[in-house]
């Protein structure tokens, strides 16, 4: 038997009505949902449908969904679960009820649009990229593809995305190669239109030039990435991009 450990009742109604309280935590979650002849996640199932059925949208069914989660309710599930009980409970409860589920499963929605995302494309996604974190919007994602003879990394945005205003320095030779491999992103050097990259196109970074890059506002967006060699090779980081500016990008 897997013991539910609640306090609510006693936390919020302990002084008040303290039986209802006990009955709550002691009898309601401590024997009934700690009975193990059906499992907790069929339990959350079974309350959460209740709950919908009877048009009970409130803080009490977000908890009961935030419970789902943990019991193993997936994203796709919880969706398949609130449509169905849409033709019996009626739509407007439906959409409070998804309106909930979203603000619950948000961690989970962005995984699964960034593994739909990674079918979509030939190189890998990589890992988080927290050593340069600070010079990007939000969350991009960095993965080394070769090594020798020199390196290329694959740089993936999120949505809305991109890099700081840098400069790649070098006394000699030198500047950024950029190949995008999937979504839809832009470049900008100073002065200069931002310029489309979608997989295939190409753009050259000279040296000792001002300049982001990054998705576009509504698309993911990656690019594979490689310093020309030189020397004196260095690079400055410096102000974000003009926000307005970047959120009129069509």
């Amino acid at each position: 038997m897997t013991k539910i450990h609640q306090t609510a009742g006693k936390d919020q109604l302990g002084s008040f009505a303290p039986e209802f309280a006990h009955f709550n935590d002691d009898i309601l979650f401590g024997e009934n949902w700690s009975n193990d002849d059906i499992s907790q996640k069929t339990r959350s199932i079974v309350t959460i449908s209740v709950f919908i059925g009877r048009g009970l949208v409130d803080s009490s069914l977000k908890y009961h969904l935030q419970t789902a989660k943990k019991n193993g309710v997936t994203r796709k599930e919880i969706a398949a679960i609130i449509t169905h009980a849409a033709f019996y409970a009626g739509w407007p409860v439906a959409w409070a009820a998804f309106n909930m589920a979203k603000e619950v499963w948000t961690e989970e929605t962005i995984e699964d649009a960034k593994d739909a995302y990674q079918n979509s494309i030939i190189f890998p996604i990589g890992d988080s990229n927290d050593a340069y974190a600070q010079y990007f919007t939000g969350q991009s994602y960095l993965s080394q593809v070769t090594n020798d003879p020199f390196t290329i990394h694959n740089v993936t945005f999120e949505p809305g995305v991109i890099n700081h205003w840098h400069i790649h320095h070098a006394t000699k030779g030198g500047g950024q190669m950029l190949i995008a491999v999937g979504g839809c992103g832009y470049v900008q050097l100073e002065g200069q239109d931002p310029v489309e990259l979608k997989p295939g196109d190409s753009f050259f970074v000279p040296a000792n030039t001002k300049h982001w890059h990054g998705a576009a506002p509504d698309s993911w967006f990656s690019h594979l990435a490689f310093m020309v060699p030189g020397e004196g090779q260095s690079n400055e980081w410096l102000e974000p991009v003009d926000e307005t500016f970047y959120t009129n990008l069509k």
